[in-house]
């Protein structure tokens, strides 16, 4: 729903990915952004409309995004898409970032345009300390890069694993995601991402601000 910049783009690289496509916009000349080369259906009308989201093919949909201008729009479609009709990969967008969260804690998956713009900003700004960077629908576990002491560095990277209670989902080096394997070794430079709950976080971080041998100690 939606079939603004973020919408076209979307249905464009789902349908140049192999996936069938329906998009959903109350203006009709926002699908000239699709181009003529988009053999998806396009649906004239209001996004969380049940007529409309029939036509678009909702009962037989296995994902749905709402990514139009309004937040209580998206919102409300989400929850249709999921409630009503039974589809399992829900996103909505949402500029409102407390919203955001209230909306995730409720299980509708949402991206805060306006937090996610910030921190994508602060990371190039201020690339040391750590912070949150995905959060699970139920709100109870997040992917979180954290900058550990500089006396990890030359160590195991799995050791992360052995001494705290998260989890290294994968580190980025030089620009490149790499997930990692016993052999490999934490060098300065890294971004350390790990997936940690949020009843784990605080410890996590207190551990990773030491050095490992206080861990042991």
């Amino acid at each position: 729903m939606g079939c603004g910049r973020v919408g076209s783009s979307l249905a464009a690289e789902l349908e140049a990915a192999g996936h069938t496509v329906a998009i959903i916009d109350q203006v009709r000349e926002a699908f000239r952004r699709l181009g003529p080369d988009f053999k998806g259906r396009t649906v004239t009308g209001v996004g969380f409309d049940r007529d409309n989201l029939i036509e678009a093919g909702i009962q037989e949909a296995d994902a749905f995004a709402a990514v139009s201008n309004g937040d209580n729009s998206n919102i409300l479609a989400a929850r249709v898409a999921r409630e009503t009709y039974g589809v399992q990969n829900v996103v909505a967008r949402i500029y409102d970032p407390g919203r955001a969260e209230i909306y995730q804690r409720l299980g509708i998956p949402t991206v805060a345009t306006v937090l996610w713009t910030t921190d994508q900003i602060l990371r190039r700004l201020t690339p040391e300390g750590s912070r949150s960077e995905w959060r699970d629908a139920t709100g109870t576990l997040q992917l979180y890069e954290v900058n550990p002491n500089s006396d990890w560095y030359g160590r195991p990277i799995l050791l992360i694993d052995e001494l705290t209670p998260a989890r290294v989902a994968f580190i980025t080096r030089l620009g490149e995601a790499i997930i990692p394997n016993t052999h490999t070794v934490l060098q300065q430079g890294d971004l350390v991402h790990v997936m940690v709950t949020d009843a784990d976080l605080k410890r996590t971080l207190e551990i990773l601000s030491q050095t490992p041998e206080a861990e042991h100690s």
